[in-house]
C-alpha cells in the first residue's frame, strides 16, 4: 500500500505543484457545484484542538462541494484527549477507519508532523501553534495569483504581529521560494523571529536589509522595518547604502491581528497596535496595493476601508474554498498532481541519547514527552547546527558526541563531519557528557 501524502508544511509542495493546484482551483471557483462526484463516498475528519471558523468551515465546505462527507470535532477538549489520550493514538483511531483524510489544528508546534508519522491517511496541517499554517499560505498565494497574475518579483508588506503569527511564518517561506520581495513592518517588539529570517537566508538565498519605509506613510511610522529580497549579495553590492533600502511601491499589504493567545508570561503586551485606515492607504506607494488579512480581525483594519476596491480580505476568505477543494482532491488521489518532486523533503533522525535539546516549551516533543521521540534535522556540518524536526527551532547544546566512539566535540570541530547523523548526541554541558560516560575527543 502506498504511503499517504501529507501537507505539514508549505515546503511539502513544490512550486510546480502549487501552480497545478492554482489551475484546478480556478476550475473549481468557476463552477463550484459541478464537481460533486469528485470525492463521493470519502470522509474528511476535522480535529480542532484550537478555535477556528474560516479554516474549519472552508475545509468542510470544500469536502461537501466535492461530494464527500465530514466528521467534525470542533472542540477537542470534550474528546478523549481530555482523558489523557495522546495525539498519536487519536490519529491512529481516526485514520484507522473513520476518515479518508484528517484536517488537524493543534496548539503544540510540530503536532501535524507527529500526526503524519502515525496516520494511515493524509494529514493536513490547519495550524500548529505559532509554527505554520500551510493551507492559509496556499490560500494567500492563490489570492496573489488571482489579483496580480504572478508572485515572483512582487513587493509584499507584512504588518503587525510577525513574531507569533504562524500564518506569516508559512507565508514568508513561500514568498521567498517564489521570489517575491518581503517588507516586514512589525508591531514594535513583535518582529519576525530570528529562526525564520535565518532559514530564508540559508535555504532560499534571501538577504535581509534594513528598509527605509517613509513612502509607506503612517503604516510604518514606528516600525523597525526589514526588507527581505531574493536578490543575491553581488547584486545588492551595486547599491551604496544597504542600511537604507528605500521601498518605492507595494503590490500587497498583509495585515495580521495581535496574537494575544500566544503571549508569553514575561511579555507586557502590544500597547497601541498598528492600524490600517483610510489615511494609511493614502500613501502614493500604496496606490495599487491590495489589502489582505487572514481574519479574524479586531481593530487593526478600519471598517471604513471595507468598501475600498483594494481591500480583498473577504474575497481572500471565499477563495479558501476552491483552493482547499483542489488540495483535498489531490491528496486523495482524485486529481493528477504529477510525480512528487521531493523538493521540500528534509531527512530527520531521532535524538537517541540524552535530554531533549529542543528549547521550545510549546513543541509537541515537550508537551507530549511520554509519547514523542525528539527528532532533529541538520542545517550545517561546519559548524554543526541542528534544528528540531517538529517545531523548526534551532537546538541548544554546548557539545556534540558520537554514540559509537563515546567522544564529544565542540560544535565547530572538523571531526564532527566524519560522524554519521544517526550517531550524533547533543550535550548541554560537560557534566551531561560525563554522566553518559563520554570523554573529550583527542584524550
Amino acid at each position: 500500500m502506498q504511503a499517504p501524502r501529507h501537507l505539514v508544511s508549505i515546503d511539502d509542495l513544490s512550486i510546480g505543484e502549487v501552480q497545478t493546484l492554482f489551475e484546478h482551483a480556478d476550475r473549481f471557483a468557476a463552477a463550484p457545484r459541478e464537481f460533486s462526484d469528485t470525492c463521493r463516498g470519502m470522509i474528511a475528519a476535522s480535529l480542532f484542538f484550537e478555535p477556528s471558523t474560516r479554516t474549519r468551515l472552508s475545509f468542510e465546505s470544500a469536502m461537501l462541494r466535492l461530494g464527500g462527507g465530514v466528521l467534525t470535532a470542533a472542540d477537542m477538549r470534550s474528546s478523549s484527549s481530555a482523558k489523557g489520550e495522546s495525539l498519536a493514538d487519536t490519529i491512529r483511531v481516526v485514520g484507522g477507519g473513520y476518515a479518508d483524510v484528517i484536517v488537524l489544528r493543534h496548539s503544540s508546534e510540530g503536532a501535524a508532523r507527529l500526526a503524519a508519522q502515525y496516520s494511515p491517511v493524509p494529514v493536513i496541517n490547519a495550524g500548529d501553534g505559532a509554527h505554520e499554517h500551510p493551507t492559509q499560505t496556499l490560500c494567500d498565494l492563490y489570492n496573489l495569483h488571482v489579483e496580480r497574475g504572478k508572485i515572483e518579483g512582487l513587493e509584499v508588506v507584512l504588518a503587525g504581529d510577525l513574531k507569533y503569527s504562524r500564518t506569516v511564518h508559512s507565508f514568508v517561506y513561500a514568498l521567498a521560494r517564489f521570489g517575491a520581495n518581503i517588507i516586514c513592518t512589525p508591531q514594535p517588539g513583535f518582529e519576525l523571529p530570528e529562526y525564520v529570517v535565518q532559514r530564508v537566508r540559508e535555504e532560499f538565498g534571501v538577504a535581509p536589509v534594513r528598509a527605509d519605509v517613509r513612502r509607506l506613510g503612517d503604516l510604518a511610522n514606528e516600525s523597525d522595518a526589514v526588507y527581505l529580497t531574493p536578490q543575491k549579495p553581488h547584486q545588492l553590492s551595486l547599491f551604496t547604502d544597504l542600511s537604507d533600502w528605500e521601498v518605492q511601491s507595494v503590490d500587497a499589504v498583509y495585515m495580521t491581528r495581535p496574537q494575544t493567545e500566544r503571549l508569553e508570561n514575561q511579555e507586557g503586551g502590544y500597547g497601541q497596535y498598528m492600524r490600517i485606515q483610510k489615511s494609511s492607504m493614502a500613501a502614493d506607494s500604496l496606490r495599487d496595493a491590495v489589502v489582505m488579512h487572514p481574519l479574524p480581525r479586531r481593530d487593526e483594519i478600519s471598517e471604513e476601508i471595507d468598501n475600498d476596491p483594494r481591500s480583498i480580505y473577504f474575497k481572500q476568505a471565499a477563495r479558501g474554498v476552491p483552493i482547499r477543494m483542489a488540495l483535498l482532491a489531490s491528496l486523495m488521489g482524485k486529481i493528477d498532481m504529477g510525480t512528487p518532486s521531493g523538493e521540500g523533503h528534509r531527512e530527520s533522525w531521532p535524538v537517541a541519547e540524552g535530554e531533549n535539546p529542543c528549547p521550545n516549551p510549546a513543541c509537541i516533543s515537550r508537551t507530549e514527552p511520554r509519547h514523542v521521540t525528539p527528532m532533529f534535522t541538520l542545517q550545517s556540518r561546519t559548524p554543526l547546527r541542528a534544528h528540531c524536526a517538529y517545531c523548526s527551532r534551532e537546538l541548544i547544546y554546548s557539545y556534540v558526541g558520537c554514540s559509537t566512539s563515546k567522544h564529544y566535540h565542540k560544535p565547530d570541530s572538523s571531526g564532527l563531519g566524519r560522524i554519521s547523523a544517526d550517531h550524533l548526541v547533543f550535550l548541554p554541558d560537560e557534566g551531561s557528557a560525563e554522566a553518559l560516560q563520554y570523554s573529550p575527543a583527542g584524550r
